[in-house]
């Protein structure tokens, strides 16, 4: 298996209602400015090391968040490879049979919608690991984030390149994954959510979830500088019909453990689907993200979601009034 170690940085829409959406086949989530990656020696040691800086199209304003954090600005960028460009001389350097390894999700969404927007091959890009599972299966650690900083910190490996860098963070953990037993972590990679859930300090045997089924789609919405933001915005793209794309009224947004909400939702012409969303603090950065996803919901499904709604308003009707509750 060739492991490459992936970092991106991507710039943002200076709002979730820019303007430049209304010119996108899809709500592109963030634009990607440099590619950063390292290579694993078939020994697991540190190998060769890719960068490139990436001309965007549509995100040309760097979002000041964007530029507080990674130092760039429109002339750097005004000399990067068009994204084709870039993602070409990319796919030559890792080779064949290639599995990335990121730190945390959501690189592998961004680097998909961008290769999806600019209508490019992407068959090669099927394997992707997130090595903060690894991380956290290996140091007694469950289901919450740990920054790449802290587990450089566990290791006791000492910062020698610049933070919110593509190819400094790729590095960083591609010296983190040198500490980890890959084989034992690719072993028990497909179970890693399950036993990582099972650590949680008030883990309940799984009552509260949907129906096991294939999920229609799965999208992460990186990047907001408030929880209140990120909500709003996988609320508006969590109630689209994912067939044809219409946005639908849903039900009532209901809240579960762990920062998650469901909904159910149902377009005329393909049926009812319900949407789960939940939010994340990225200890790296201190910015919010949503991940979204889609199923079908048949008859069980829309059983399962009734009957959640039915125990809230149950709660509810036995609060005790009070003053100034919000809505």
């Amino acid at each position: 298996m060739n492991f490459v170690v992936l970092d991106l940085e991507w710039n943002q829409a200076m709002s979730s209602k820019s303007e430049v959406f209304n010119h996108l086949p899809i709500h592109l989530r963030g634009e990607i400015i440099e590619i950063g990656a390292v290579k694993l020696n078939p020994d697991l040691s540190v190998g060769d090391e890719f960068t490139v800086d990436v001309r965007p199209v549509w995100f040309r304003r760097m979002h000041h968040k964007v530029r507080k954090i990674t130092g760039f600005d429109r002339d750097r960028l005004a000399h990067g490879l068009s994204f084709p460009d870039a993602v070409e001389k990319f796919r030559s350097w890792c080779g064949d049979d290639v599995t990335f390894l990121t730190w945390g999700w959501d690189d592998q969404g961004i680097f998909e919608q961008n290769i999806i927007i600019h209508d490019l091959d992407w068959d090669w890009v099927a394997g992707w690991v997130n090595l903060q599972m690894i991380y956290n299966l290996q140091t007694g650690g469950d289901k919450n984030q740990k920054s790449l900083a802290s587990a450089m910190e566990h290791f006791g490996i000492e910062q020698t390149r610049v933070a919110h860098d593509a190819l400094g963070d790729a590095y960083n953990t591609a010296l983190v994954t040198t500490h980890l037993d890959m084989e034992e972590g690719m072993r028990l990679y497909p179970e890693a959510e399950e036993i990582l859930a099972r650590r949680m300090p008030n883990y309940k045997p799984p009552s509260d979830v949907a129906p096991q089924q294939e999920a229609l789609l799965h999208d992460i919405l990186p990047a907001f500088e408030s929880k209140a933001d990120a909500f709003a915005d996988a609320k508006q793209h969590g109630l689209v019909c994912p067939v044809c794309g219409s946005p639908q009224e849903g039900s009532k947004w209901i809240s579960q453990s762990d920062g998650r909400y469901m909904n159910l939702f149902s377009c005329a012409e393909h049926g009812a689907f319900l949407s789960r969303i939940r939010l994340k603090k990225d200890p790296d950065n201190e910015l919010w993200s949503a991940s979204l996803l889609l199923y079908d919901a048949d008859d069980e499904t829309q059983d399962f979601y009734r009957s959640k709604l039915s125990q809230t308003r149950r709660r509810g009707r036995g609060r005790s009034p009070r003053k100034n509750r919000p809505a």
